[in-house]
């Protein structure tokens, strides 16, 4: 199997076993990562403790639920970065600078909310529901065109993987001939 086909496999099975079911990996593996980090920046600044999935700031509890912890966004840019043809170590930083980037622009996002919550549940209501239906696209976009620029990707996702895959078919190669 020709090397840039065999890539072109491994990359899109990589997404189907990540996404598969229901982002199950990136929740197993994001959760605990944005939980035990929220809580100890909570308890620099409040009298926390932690329960499970929840963070309790006074009387006030704090679940992180899959939302909070926003596994489709984390997929998203995966999924960005594996239909995109570029070399391995492109793709490495380009990987580790979409991820990590949102992984910390989210712990903040959610530590601002816990001090939101303390001083004021309506402000705390109107902000997470603008984050949740808007910032939070605006952000994984801006993360990709980011991590675009820095690391010089020029190929389009999908549509460099199909156009490669339909140089390489019997439709192109009919096309061809017929010329």
């Amino acid at each position: 199997m020709e090397k840039r086909l065999r890539d072109l496999v491994i990359r899109y099975v990589i997404i189907l076993v990540i996404g598969a079911p229901n982002l199950y990996l990136i929740y197993k593996i994001f959760t605990p990562l944005t939980l035990y980090p929220l809580y100890f920046l909570s308890s620099v600044f409040f009298d926390t403790s932690i329960v499970e999935n929840v963070i309790l700031i006074g009387n006030i509890s704090l679940e992180i639920i899959p939302a909070c912890v926003a596994g489709a966004a984390y997929f998203l840019l995966l999924l960005l970065n594996l239909t995109t043809p570029m070399d391995k170590n492109q793709r490495v930083k380009s990987l580790m600078f979409s991820i990590g980037g949102f992984y910390l622009v989210n712990i903040v996002r959610l530590f601002l909310f816990a001090i939101l919550i303390t001083k004021s549940v309506r402000i705390f209501d109107l902000t997470h529901m603008a984050t949740w239906y808007f910032l939070s696209t605006v952000l994984v976009v801006v993360i990709w065109f980011a991590a675009v620029k820095i690391y010089k990707i020029k190929k389009i996702p999908i549509y460099e993987d199909i156009r490669f895959l339909f140089s390489k078919s019997l439709l192109n190669s009919r096309r061809k001939k017929q010329k």
